[in-house]
């Protein structure tokens, strides 16, 4: 089943509001977050790490970058590091890549989200496809998800170009 279907009704059987967005094709959190018209620290960012044999899913904002020393010792596991594309492409076959909703509960996949994230009354998040997007309340996220929450990202910051 085609993953933002999947989303959808897993969202509908739980009975959880949520809007569904379509926006133009934007291949970065930050992009989705200006064509949604939402704040970067509202936009949620998945990114796949690895620790062992075992994936696990790092939600981070929009807006910030990841901090892999905060996520080891938040995992309690040294040897935690970002996985390529090659190590979990298969574990999302009905995603895009890149576009993975935070659901890694629905894949078997244990669940970080960063802090930010957790202290806002929404999120948003890419829905599998890199022109589908839901919002939600977070509090309905994470009760659905169970993540674990901590800090894991530092701000990202503009870099100016000295003349």
């Amino acid at each position: 089943m085609y993953l933002l279907s999947r989303v959808k009704e897993y969202l509908d059987k739980q009975n959880v509001p949520y809007a569904h967005h379509v926006h133009r094709t934007a291949y970065t959190a930050q992009e989705v977050a200006a064509e949604e018209h939402i704040p970067g620290k509202m936009m949620a960012k998945t990114v796949i790490v690895k620790f062992g044999d075992q994936l696990a899913m790092i939600v981070l904002p929009a807006s910030g970058r990841l901090d892999l020393e905060a996520v080891r010792r938040v995992v309690g596991n040294k040897e935690a590091r970002l996985a390529s594309e090659l190590e979990f492409t298969g574990a999302f076959p009905d995603c895009d890549v890149g576009a993975m909703p935070p659901f890694g509960n629905l894949y078997g996949i244990p669940v970080y989200v960063d802090s930010v994230l957790a202290q806002d009354d929404e999120i948003a998040f890419n829905a599998g496809t890199h022109q589908d997007s839901i919002h939600m309340k977070y509090a309905d996220f994470s009760r659905l998800v169970k993540p674990s929450v901590g800090s894991l990202s530092a701000a990202l910051h503009e870099v100016e170009r000295i003349s």
